[in-house]
């Protein structure tokens, strides 16, 4: 198949772009390199500098005749989403429809779409979230992830666009940015390698479901296959509390750093953790790397940079 996939020079996509490729198929790249790095890129795929909301983005799509795109590009900081809510949404929700038009013109089959089943779901009625959860985003990035969830019915409807929304978990592993305010797991990481003492939000007892990236591209290996729309959860099952993070990643690195805490941030919700049944059932998906060797692959990758 002809692939696009965009923000492929990042953290996740860029795994994504490897594997479409191993596994036969053509991929075109499309980053704007805002956080992306050039050292991602696989030399096998066409790449375009270029940002989602540009007008030429057409042209990519007329030239390479693009059956699939897997849309990755995004502004995908909750804390940035909340102190300058109109850039998020520039780049997820226009940027977005920039794609969903360009395919709706050029006969694109399938839109497979990263969605956040953090942010989407906002603070949890019940644990773990299935698919069902209401829908009630605490974050600007959040409701753009639900924005862009509606936008793939509309096009569905209108033009016949087909989709496959995954709602992630908390993603981490190797490529993760370690530099910015999201992921976690590559702060922590790079900061107690380099000696440093990182800061942990709130009280630490906030949980998170976090997903290994070699899982979460198998899913969309998986997701190539699909013909109906759906939504389907990418995660773990499992909360793990920023603390039992930052104390594994501590031992993992020995570092043995103290933990030290400070304010807690906005737009975030307390407990996260969804159900992935559905995509058992459907896609023949689960994680299948525990979190103490995807952190130990991560801490490796780190280590490696050093």
């Amino acid at each position: 198949m002809k692939i696009l996939v965009t923000g492929a020079a990042g953290f996740i996509a860029s795994q994504i772009a490897d594997a479409y490729i191993s596994a036969g198929h053509e991929v075109v790249i499309v980053d704007n390199l805002s956080t992306g790095r050039v050292e991602n890129l696989n030399p096998r795929a066409t790449f375009y500098e270029m940002d989602i909301q540009d007008e030429k983005l057409l042209e990519v799509f007329q030239k390479h005749n693009i059956e699939v795109v897997n849309h990755h590009a995004a502004q995908m900081d909750v804390r940035r989403s909340v102190d300058d809510p109109i850039y998020d949404a520039r780049n997820n929700v226009l940027g977005f429809l920039n794609i969903l038009q360009a395919s709706a013109k050029t006969g694109v089959k399938r839109v497979i779409f990263a969605s956040s089943g953090g942010a989407i779901y906002g603070e949890q009625d019940y644990f773990p979230a299935d698919e069902n959860h209401k829908t009630q985003p605490c974050s600007p990035y959040g409701i753009t992830k639900l924005v862009g969830e509606k936008y793939l019915f509309f096009y569905a409807q209108t033009y016949g666009l087909g989709h496959t929304i995954l709602r992630y978990a908390n993603v981490y592993g190797p490529r993760q940015n370690p530099h910015g305010e999201a992921g976690v797991v590559a702060i922590f990481c790079k900061r107690l390698l380099n000696g440093e003492m990182p800061l942990i939000n709130g009280n630490g007892e906030q949980t998170r479901d976090f997903v290994f990236v070699g899982d979460v591209v198998n899913a969309n290996l998986l997701a190539l296959q699909q013909t109906k729309n759906d939504i389907f959860n990418i995660g773990t099952a499992k909360e793990t509390t920023v603390n039992e993070l930052y104390r594994a990643i501590n031992r993992l690195t020995g570092a043995h750093q103290p933990e030290q805490h400070g304010p807690g941030k906005e737009g975030e919700q307390f407990r996260s953790v969804v159900d992935f049944r559905h995509a058992q059932q459907v896609l023949g998906w689960q994680p299948r790397v525990t979190l103490e060797q995807g952190l130990q692959q991560t801490v490796e990758f780190f280590k490696g940079l050093k």
